[in-house]
């Protein structure tokens, strides 16, 4: 019998009005829906991390202590996961400022895990996608081939609507999505059973 993975959906936008807690609802559907993942939703909303000011690099932090509470429970949070799913904006052909500050808050706590991308916006997401994947292994995190693009027909179905969204709505995207999960239990298994070595 394969282990459940724990899986966080985070949602990388905290503007008002933002679009991201629809793909994100409708993400963390399915993996809820699929017996390998048990899944969560990780709002950035609810993480007031500052400006990252803090005078040693999270690099040196062996402990889980970086110096700030909000910043010590997230690394708490981020280290019982076994994998990731990062909800991402694109703004400017990049990604959102406070989703790069949480990445950089924490470092041991995101190594060695899987991590993949539902991307929406310009060229569904594309340049956030490909720019989060560089920081990812810089983090040491195994960023997967496979994400989701949200196409502008689906943006544009689902934009008017409140959250969550009829997951009808994201059908062109499922076939992806469904091969972007079988990817991250493969890696999510593969690595959990490295990290235990």
């Amino acid at each position: 019998m394969t282990t459940r993975r724990k899986i966080l959906v985070i949602l990388g936008s905290t503007r008002e009005g933002r679009y991201g807690d629809k793909p994100a609802h409708w993400i963390l559907g399915m993996l809820r829906a699929d017996g390998r993942f048990d899944a969560e939703l990780v709002d950035l909303r609810d993480w007031p991390l500052p400006m990252f000011d803090q005078p040693r690099s999270p690099v040196k932090v062996t402990d889980g202590k970086y110096g700030n509470d909000v910043a010590d429970r997230w690394g708490q949070t981020i280290a019982a996961a076994d994998g990731y799913v990062i909800i991402t904006a694109e703004y400017n052909h990049g990604y959102t400022a406070v989703l790069k500050n949480a990445l950089d808050w924490i470092f041991r706590e995101w190594n060695r895990k899987p991590v993949t991308f539902v991307g929406y916006g310009n060229a569904g997401g594309s340049r956030a996608i490909e720019q989060l994947r560089e920081v990812a292994v810089e983090l040491e995190m195994a960023p997967i081939r496979r994400a989701v693009h949200l196409p502008l027909d689906v943006y544009r179905a689902t934009m008017t609507t409140q959250a969550p969204a009829d997951p009808a709505l994201f059908a062109p995207a499922e076939p992806a999505a469904k091969l972007m999960l079988d990817e991250l239990a493969w890696w999510a298994n593969a690595l959990a059973v490295a990290r235990a070595m």
